[in-house]
């Protein structure tokens, strides 16, 4: 019967679902998967490489741009009252702004201010009381407050490059949960003057780069970079993965000073000194990735040092073990 697609030999219509060929799949699968990202783009390049170390050495000459390593701290900090903002400047904090209220009593403190800021560069702007008072969260300012900006963190990988651009075995200071400002602000202070390339401290539950740190160091952090790193531990075994000696100090260290300085190998070579907090000391886990402990024998009945005094004891013996080398 015509018409009848059942009967043997009939052609069955295609229907209007297969009407339009392949469905556009031949179409797609010929089409470009867009351009070819460029090689500094591509992370096992060796253009991408040789970018990423290029970043890593504009960021130690102070020229990080925008896809650098390093990091910057929360936003700009506020110095408030005239002893301080006056020793800020004196320290050489790197303040980039000091504000003045108006009506403000200019005494001597004042116009040593003005005076160090014009040598400085720094800019000086006159505000409102209450601006001033909006400014620094209603501090006590005393009419006066200083502007610094947020501290700019190096990567930890950075100090043992810094290390290797100076053909120098790596001599770097890690800090385990110190929480005082001011320890923190000591030790970069030491680490600087005992040629330490650096110290690492914890992102979390640690003291940072705040203004009163900067004021302890004496303008040293400018000099000394200060990284910061997600886990203490994981960090302490990137350093031992790069060859250095991890050495933490503890009252009851198995390791004396004299015994670390009066090996060659160690105080001589790649060496990473950890130091614990304030009360508790080294942490479980950190004491327990360290190499050694070590101890700084001592007269009398005192058990510990302070935590910045303890640092720049072992950083002069192991600087003075350098020296002799």
């Amino acid at each position: 019967m015509a018409g009848n697609s059942s009967r043997k030999g009939a052609i069955r219509k295609q229907s209007k679902k297969n009407a339009g060929g392949s469905g556009g799949q031949v179409r797609r699968g010929l089409e470009g998967r867009g351009p070819t990202p460029k090689a500094t783009d591509r992370e096992y390049h060796k253009a991408h490489k040789i970018a990423e170390a290029k970043k890593r050495a504009d960021k130690r000459a102070g020229r990080s741009g925008p896809g650098g390593r390093g990091r910057r701290s929360g936003g700009d900090e506020w110095i408030a009252g005239r002893n301080s903002v006056l020793e800020a400047l004196r320290e050489r904090v790197p303040v980039t702004s000091v504000y003045v209220a108006e009506g403000a009593e200019r005494d001597g403190r004042l116009r040593e201010v003005f005076r160090i800021a014009a040598e400085q560069g720094v800019g000086l702007l006159e505000v409102s009381r209450g601006e001033l008072d909006r400014l620094t969260d209603g501090a006590v300012h005393q009419g006066l407050a200083a502007k610094i900006p947020a501290y700019e963190y190096a990567h930890p990988d950075d100090l043992i490059d810094a290390a290797a651009d100076a053909d120098e075995a790596p001599l770097i200071v890690v800090l385990d949960s110190i929480t005082d400002p001011r320890n923190l602000g000591a030790i970069v202070r030491s680490a600087a003057g005992f040629g330490a390339h650096g110290v690492v401290i914890p992102e979390r539950r640690a003291a940072s780069m705040t203004a009163a740190a900067w004021k302890t160091s004496a303008g040293a952090a400018a000099r000394c970079p200060v990284a910061q790193t997600v886990n203490l531990t994981r960090q302490l075994k990137a350093f031992q993965d790069e060859g250095c000696f991890v050495v933490g100090l503890a009252a009851d260290g198995d390791l004396s000073l004299p015994e670390l300085v009066a090996d060659d190998d160690l105080a001589r070579g790649p060496l990473v000194l950890v130091v614990g907090s304030e009360g508790d000391g080294l942490s479980r886990l950190v004491a327990e990735t360290c190499d050694r402990l070590l101890s700084i024998p001592m007269a009398g009945v005192l058990e510990s040092l302070n935590a910045g005094v303890a640092a720049s004891v072992a950083l002069y013996a192991v600087a003075e073990a350098r020296a002799r080398a």
